[in-house]
């Protein structure tokens, strides 16, 4: 049987935790210098990282209580000296290093790394002078970034109530280990955040403060947190962290960098006792300067006065002036009353009552004869217009188909009272109104034989001789003619006749030719039986059918 066969067996679990005791128990604590590589931090909060040098790498690991408690970041490129123990990690045949504490591999190291970080911020603006904001010279309220149980607050509270008591609020941080970089940012931002008229006041400055020591004791007032926050603070900062040779990146981002914390309360507010004297200097200044004021200014009032004249010197020449038109009033006042009546003389020569009198008379002899005149005109004009009146009624009358209803004619008009003007509108047995010169009748249309209302010759005779009794009598009875009736409507409506109507009027016999003609006559011309239709004048159709 071959050795291998009387080896004990292990399980895999057994194995690897032999080997983790053998390696644990073998080795212990142990120091450890390298190269910061990969730094991981979970949000568990414990760091994974990679110690390294140029042949090998080292896995480590620092838990979360430990990692609180570290003065210094690891950071990657960081050369570090990491004390722990070592072990393996069964579930992955891995040997790492349990690290409880890290310090920089010598203080070049820290200074290097702090170097390169000043010139990234700086290439950021960071630092820029522009940037610096004024403290304010009498803040009410100072808000302090730093440990509540230090001695740093009780010097910047009792340093307060020496120069100048005023409010001052205590944000508390931690200002060393792991967390100091993100509670001092914190509380940066935390009082800008802070509302004007809140319940907790604003503040009008801030100072973040923290005693002196180590380089990696104040390493976290070196990191980028608290930096940037110092810089992006729109509330006037003053950094007070160490003594007066230590030197932190939150100086260079600050507005104003003060050796020590007490150094701190000193720039922030003056010496009350101070501002009484300079106020009370001031005051004395200002009274003695007002009464030397007044005073030259009573010294100039009195000098000016001398060169003023007297009262009794400016009214003087006034009074002469005043006396000499006095005097001169009474001549003046008789020359003037003088004049007037001489004036007046004048005028009442011309102003005689002879003169006014035959003004008079002749203004009455010319009122007289334009009144006879105007009285003349006057019924001259109403002639006229009766002339006018009387012939405008005769027209008025002759037109009128009432004269024609006179004569035998009648109007005809439907129950409707439309008027009938020819045959053809009348039905059998249609209702019709007859209006007659004394009178209306009301009569029902029937359909007659028209053979049977042909007159004969003997009838046709004695219609023909009373149609010319008719037309006779009106001629013979001083009928208008039609030039007549036009020269009265021309005049009625303001038309003078011109050289056309003369011209008419010559081979027209007037109405008074027309009636001498008549009654020379002994028997006047038959009229045509087709001359009745014409012998109606146009208003008559606006009336109704004339039969």
């Amino acid at each position: 049987m071959s050795n291998s066969t009387n080896a004990a067996e292990f399980t895999v679990s057994e194995i690897s935790y032999a080997v983790k005791s053998s390696i644990e128990d073998q080795f212990g604590y142990v120091r450890v210098r390298g190269e910061l590589g990969r730094v991981s931090r979970p949000a568990s909060g414990h760091i994974y990282l990679d110690l390294k040098d140029d042949k090998s790498v080292l896995n480590g690991v620092i838990w979360r209580g430990a990692a609180q408690k570290m003065t210094v970041r690891p950071e990657q490129g960081l050369e570090v000296i990491a004390t722990g123990k070592l072990t393996t990690f069964p579930g992955q045949s891995k040997y790492q290093m349990v690290i409880d504490r890290m310090e920089p591999a010598g203080a070049g190291a820290l200074m290097a790394l702090l170097e390169e970080r000043k010139k990234k911020l700086a290439s950021e603006g960071l630092f820029a002078p522009e940037r610096k904001k004024r403290l304010p010279y009498l803040p009410r309220v100072i808000g302090v970034v730093t440990s509540p149980s230090g001695a740093v607050i009780r010097d910047i509270l009792h340093r307060v109530a020496d120069r100048f008591p005023v409010h001052v609020l205590v944000w508390p941080v931690r200002v060393q280990g792991e967390t100091c970089a993100q509670e001092v940012a914190n509380g940066i931002k935390g009082f800008n955040a802070l509302p004007q008229g809140g319940g907790i006041p604003r503040p009008d400055l801030i100072i973040v403060a923290r005693g002196g020591g180590s380089l990696e004791d104040l390493w976290g007032f070196n990191e980028e947190e608290p930096v940037r926050a110092a810089a992006m603070s729109d509330i006037p900062l003053i950094s007070a962290v160490g003594h007066e040779t230590d030197v932190t990146l939150i100086d260079y981002a600050a507005d104003l960098r003060a050796p020590t914390p007490t150094g701190a309360a000193e720039m922030a507010l003056p010496v009350k006792s101070d501002l009484l004297a300079t106020l009370g200097d001031l005051h004395l200044r200002q009274s003695g300067a007002v009464m030397r004021m007044m005073e030259r200014r009573r010294s100039d009032l009195r000098s000016a006065s001398r060169a003023l004249p007297q009262p009794k010197d400016l009214l003087a020449l006034a009074r002469q002036r005043f006396d000499m038109a006095s005097s001169r009033l009474g001549q003046s006042l008789q020359a003037a009353t003088l004049n007037h009546r001489n004036r007046l003389a004048t005028s009442s020569v011309r102003l005689r009552p002879t003169l006014i009198a035959n003004k008079i008379t002749l203004h009455k002899e010319r009122l007289q004869d334009r009144g006879d005149r105007l009285t003349r005109i006057s019924l001259r004009g109403l002639e006229q217009k009766r002339t006018q009146l009387d012939s405008a009624t005769r027209l008025m009358e002759s037109l009128s188909h009432k004269g024609v209803l006179a004569r035998g004619f009648a109007l005809v008009r439907n129950r409707d009272d439309e008027m009938i003007r020819q045959a053809d509108q009348v039905s059998a047995g249609q209702g019709l109104s007859l209006e007659f010169a004394d009178g209306h009748v009301s009569v029902v249309a029937g359909l007659l034989d028209p053979v049977a209302l042909t007159p004969s010759d003997k009838d046709k005779q004695s219609i023909a001789a009373q149609q010319e009794e008719n037309v006779s009598g009106i001629m013979a009875s001083k009928a208008i003619s039609a030039q007549d009736i036009e020269a009265n409507l021309r005049s009625l409506a303001g038309v003078k006749g011109g050289a056309k109507s003369g011209k008419e009027d010559k081979g027209r016999p007037s109405k008074s030719s027309v009636s001498a003609s008549s009654k020379g006559q002994s028997q006047p011309e038959k009229p045509k039986p087709k001359s009745r239709k014409s012998a109606a004048p146009k208003d008559d159709d606006a009336q109704g059918s004339l039969f």
